[in-house]
């Protein structure tokens, strides 16, 4: 890690008791079944007064300027005479995605109806637009650890003649997956919230698998078994293009844009065998013209039967080409794996699942990297993870696969309205000495000790995840932002065949009692930041304690701090 300059902000002192945390804002939780119930018996039709039908939903900044001028919301037996909720026997994908640039959930979800048992998951199939039908349908994603349902009306932006603003289906009467994009809208704030994004995140929050990222410019040579194991386990694919100034290419591509990996096919060629990628436009048109486009000359190398099989003539958004062209034309793959055994070859085989939930806290518990010349990466989180041996396992038992990923919670409803920070995490090998104690390492153990992965990387992404080759050990996973004194929530994941995971030492807090915050809000603050913050304004939670217990109180006897594990 190069060294990174300190550079210290002076900070206006904030009244005690009044916390700064920005704790992360969790959904509103509606019970679907009896608002169905209640709109049945009194025969009305459902409207959502917490993602109403009002240009609010739709956000306040660059999408309102693509809007039509008379906006309109309506519900689908308004725009077709027979609309269906979703129909099972049409061939897939059908979606095109609106006037939204959300082209990496739209590839995340067509991803998904390849998988009709994961597909059912997200979207419950006994919902229609005949029976027991009220307006009100409901979905369910994977949000921050735990499986949420989100519920909306059926009310929808349309133009004036009736034409879905958003996500559509090329089959006019089918509406699950506009009313799904509305869902997920309502869950990150608005149409709007869903414009900025990666597929990863749309993968994780279908499924809550785990995702692989790979840089297709440095892929392993196995690349094409990875993707083989990844279809035949049932894995979620999607990939992105490079950045360019032409939206659209010469060769069909559009840049900086989400496709779906929808399938690998190897075929046998006259001049021998050749691997081929399918790949779909969430657009739904505008296809790759290159090698293996409906259009290319090289479906004469095949044999008839192969070439009719494959081969699609149709402007439909999929097509068909090499992995060497789909190594060169796109930045990287991910791929988003239910059960993490993709890479370990370990196919079969039970994972275990860990996750904690924890919090980095200005002067408490946001160290900062080790890059910074603070001092305090000691003050992060730490997790105590002991990797046990497998005794049936295929691989050298000096050797064990776990993943760990962390992923930082958004602060605000509007999932786009606060960037995402810079979060990484280090793994420490612990000695014998430190291996039975539940409190954090001291700081000297971090100047002495190198980490596993010693090239850490900080990424502003919601989620970094790592796969580990672990010998069977005691280890410390100290997650942390790039910069200290950012604060945030997490999650942190860790999947393996056998491990136990806990908090260390966990974190001290002080609390005051609203009644002696009130009374004492006054001069005594002020006095006591400047006698005990002018010189030093950065100090830690146990160091705050010690100090605020020594307070010569005025006008009451005693006023005691405690520390307490958040």
């Amino acid at each position: 890690m190069p060294f990174l300059l300190c550079l210290k902000k002076k900070k206006s002192p904030v009244p005690l008791g009044r916390s700064i945390f920005q704790k992360h804002t969790p959904p509103i939780q509606q019970n679907y079944q009896a608002l169905l119930e209640s709109c049945l018996k009194n025969k009305c039709l459902f409207t959502d007064d917490t993602f109403p039908a009002h240009i609010s939903s739709i956000g306040t900044g660059a999408l309102l300027k693509k809007l039509p001028h008379n906006l309109q919301w309506k519900r689908p037996h308004a725009l077709h005479k027979s609309p269906v909720f979703y129909a099972a026997h049409r061939k897939q994908p059908d979606l095109c995605q609106g006037l939204v640039e959300n082209c990496w959930f739209l590839a995340a979800l067509e991803a998904l109806t390849f998988h009709q048992d994961i597909l059912a998951a997200v979207v419950p199939q006994n919902q229609s637009f005949e029976r027991k039908y009220a307006g009100i349908f409901h979905f369910r994603f994977w949000h921050f650890g735990e499986w949420i349902d989100v519920v909306v009306d059926d009310l929808l932006p349309v133009n004036e003649a009736g034409e879905l603003l958003f996500v559509s289906s090329v089959y006019k009467n089918v509406f699950w997956g506009a009313l799904l994009e509305k869902a997920y809208a309502k869950l990150y704030g608005s149409y709007e919230d869903l414009q900025i994004g990666q597929v990863s995140e749309a993968l994780v929050d279908f499924t809550g698998g785990v995702n692989t990222r790979i840089k297709l410019a440095e892929a392993p040579p196995d690349l094409w078994n990875i993707l083989t194991r990844a279809t035949y386990s049932r894995s979620l694919m999607g990939c992105q293009t490079h950045l360019g100034t032409t939206k659209v290419l010469k060769n069909g591509l559009v840049a900086g844009h989400a496709y779906t990996v929808t399938g690998i096919r190897k075929v046998t060629c006259q001049y021998g065998p050749e691997n081929l990628v399918r790949l779909r436009n969430p657009w739904g048109k505008i296809e790759w013209k290159g090698d293996w486009s409906d259009s290319s000359y090289k479906w004469e190398l095949l044999s008839p039967k192969e070439k009719i099989l494959l081969r699609k003539k149709k402007d439909d958004g999929e097509f068909w080409m090499s992995l060497r062209d789909f190594k060169i034309h796109f930045v990287d793959l991910v791929i988003c794996k239910l059960t993490p055994d993709l890479m370990s070859q370990e196919d079969g085989k039970k994972w275990m699942y860990s996750l904690k939930s924890g919090r980095w806290v200005k002067g408490s518990t946001a160290g900062g990297s080790l890059g910074f010349c603070n001092g305090n990466f000691w003050m992060n989180p730490q997790y105590w993870l002991n990797v046990l041996p497998v005794e049936d396992s295929k691989k050298s038992p000096s050797t064990c696969n776990v993943v760990i990923s962390l992923m930082q919670k958004h602060s605000t409803k509007h999932r786009n309205r606060a960037p995402h920070l810079f979060i990484g995490f280090l793994l420490y090998k612990v000695g014998l000495q430190y291996q039975e104690s539940n409190r954090k390492l001291p700081p000297g153990f971090f100047t002495r000790h190198q980490p596993v992965n010693k090239h850490q990387v900080f990424l502003d992404e919601r989620e970094v995840t790592h796969d580990f080759h672990l010998e069977p050990c005691v280890y410390v996973i100290v997650p942390s932002t790039l910069e200290p004194q950012q604060e945030s929530e997490f999650i942190l994941r860790v999947f393996s065949r056998k491990h136990i995971l806990r908090e260390m030492g966990g974190n001290t807090s002080f609390t005051l009692s609203k009644e002696i915050v009130d009374r004492y809000e006054g001069k005594i603050w002020e006095d006591f930041f400047t006698k005990h913050f002018e010189q030093n304004p950065e100090i830690n939670a146990v160091q705050l304690q010690r100090i605020l217990n020594n307070i010569s109180w005025r006008t009451c006897a005693t006023a005691s701090v405690s520390a307490a594990p958040n």
